[in-house]
C-alpha cells in the first residue's frame, strides 16, 4: 500500500468532471469513463495519451506517494491529516491554464501563488515522518543518476525531487506527447477545458489517495476539508531553492 497527499476538487466539482471524462477515469469511484469524442482526435488517441496519468486520476501532489512508515499506521496518518487541515483556510489559486512542462501537458495557475508555494512546502515537512525510506527499486525508479545535485539532495531528504524551490504545482492531462504533435494536442486540451478554466480554484482540502499494491490504480480514500486559519510561514527550504526554469525542465514524471 502506498499513500499519496494530494489535492483533488470534489466529486461534484465541474472540474472534476471534465478531468475525468478527459482521462477515462475517476478516482472518487474507480468507475471507467467513456473517452469523449472529439472531432479532431479519436477516443484511442486520446485512450493513448491519457494512459499513464489515467492510472493516478486527477491530482496535483503535495508529497509524492510514501509506504507508510513502520511506526505508524494508517489511522495516525488520517488523524493527522484532520489536524493539519483544520490549521488551513482554503487558498484560492489564480485561472488554471494548459501548459506544456517537458513532454507532457497538464493544468497550471496562471501566476504565481506565494500561499500555495508554502501550503506544498508545509506538506512535505509535517508529513515527512510517516513515510518509510526508499527501497532500492523505488530509489533506482527516479533514476538518481540523472539528476543535478539539488534534485539527488531532495529525493535523498523528502523521497521526491520536486519540493521546495523545484516545486511547480500542476494537474498532469497526459503522458509524454511526440514533438510532432505537441502544438495539436495543447489545441485540443485548451478547447476541451475552455468552459471550466474561467474561474479560480479553491484549494480547499487534502486528499489522501491510495494504490492499495505496485501499479493498481490510485483512488481517493478522503477528502480533509481545510477549515482553519493559514499555518504561519516557515522558511525550510530557502537552502535548497532554485530558479523554476531548470526545475521545469527536469520534470518529466506524471504521476508525482
Amino acid at each position: 500500500m502506498r499513500y499519496g497527499i494530494y489535492f483533488t476538487p470534489s466529486a461534484h466539482d465541474p472540474l472534476l468532471r471534465v478531468a475525468a471524462n478527459w482521462l477515462g477515469r475517476n478516482a472518487f469511484n474507480g468507475m471507467v469513463v467513456r473517452t469523449p469524442v472529439i472531432g479532431s482526435v479519436s477516443p484511442e488517441e486520446v485512450s493513448v495519451l491519457t494512459e499513464e496519468p489515467r492510472r493516478y486520476g486527477f491530482h496535483a501532489t503535495l508529497k509524492a506517494p510514501f509506504r507508510l512508515h513502520e511506526d505508524y499506521e494508517e489511522h495516525h496518518l488520517l488523524s493527522c491529516m484532520m489536524h493539519f487541515a483544520s490549521g488551513y483556510q482554503a487558498v484560492e489559486l489564480p485561472p488554471l491554464k494548459v501548459a506544456q512542462i517537458g513532454p507532457f501537458f497538464a493544468l497550471v495557475p496562471s501566476e504565481p501563488c506565494a500561499e500555495l508555494q508554502q501550503l506544498a512546502n508545509d506538506v512535505v515537512v509535517h508529513f515527512e515522518r510517516f513515510r518509510a525510506p526508499l527501497n532500492a527499486q523505488e530509489l533506482a525508479k527516479r533514476k538518481p543518476e540523472k539528476m543535478d545535485a539539488i534534485h539527488r539532495a531532495n529525493l535523498d531528504q523528502w523521497g521526491y525531487p520536486y519540493v521546495f524551490g523545484q516545486f511547480r504545482f500542476h494537474m498532469t492531462l497526459t503522458g509524454a506527447v511526440p514533438e510532432e504533435k505537441q502544438a495539436h494536442v495543447r489545441n485540443v486540451l485548451e478547447e476541451f477545458f475552455a468552459p471550466v478554466l474561467n474561474e479560480p480554484v479553491k484549494i480547499n482540502n487534502l486528499a489522501l489517495f491510495t494504490e492499495a499494491e505496485a501499479g493498481a490504480a490510485f483512488e481517493v480514500h478522503s477528502l480533509h476539508p481545510f477549515t482553519g486559519k493559514p499555518v504561519p510561514a516557515k522558511n525550510v527550504a530557502s537552502e535548497l531553492d532554485e530558479p523554476e526554469s531548470k526545475s521545469e525542465k527536469q520534470l518529466t514524471s506524471v504521476g508525482g
